[in-house]
């Protein structure tokens, strides 16, 4: 299922870095960036998580709360979160469940092989829980500044 803009984004619940549940529900009345990304402390999801924290009040400017979902877990969630002094939600959606529902975890292919992961995408959803905005070609280092241009 490939989610566009003007489709409900679907609500989900999961446990952030601290343990703590997260749903989209919780944010009904805000702007939320939803972005997936494949794995904590790699290269392209660390500059994508730093460029979203320096940005982080710009993007607060414009209403937007920030949630980051990776197949990663809790206790990878807690570290990379503090290493790099990350001041949003991160999801751990081990089971996939919250990628599937937004059609992020899809097959790739690397050195030669089919493998199933992420597709970097973020997700931008206004007040009434509705996607007014699909991010499939992210720009890691530049993220925030595409989004508030749209």
């Amino acid at each position: 299922m490939k989610l566009k803009a003007g489709d409900k984004a679907p609500d989900f619940s999961g446990k952030d870095q601290d343990g703590k549940q997260v749903s989209l529900q919780q944010y009904k009345g805000k702007k939320v960036i939803l972005y997936f990304y494949p794995k904590d402390n790699t290269p392209g999801c660390t500059a994508e998580a730093c460029n979203l924290r320096d940005n982080k009040e710009l993007l607060a400017k414009e209403g937007y709360e920030v949630l980051g979902v990776s197949s990663d877990d809790q206790t990878s969630h807690k570290d990379f979160q503090a290493k790099y002094s990350l001041p949003f939600p991160l999801i751990a959606d081990t089971d996939k469940s919250i990628h599937q529902k937004y059609g992020v975890w899809v097959e790739k292919e690397r050195d030669g092989k089919k493998v199933w992961g992420t597709a970097r995408t973020t997700f931008l959803i206004d007040e009434n829980g509705t996607i007014t905005e699909v991010i499939d070609k992210v720009e890691t280092k530049d993220h925030a500044s595409r989004i508030l241009k749209l």
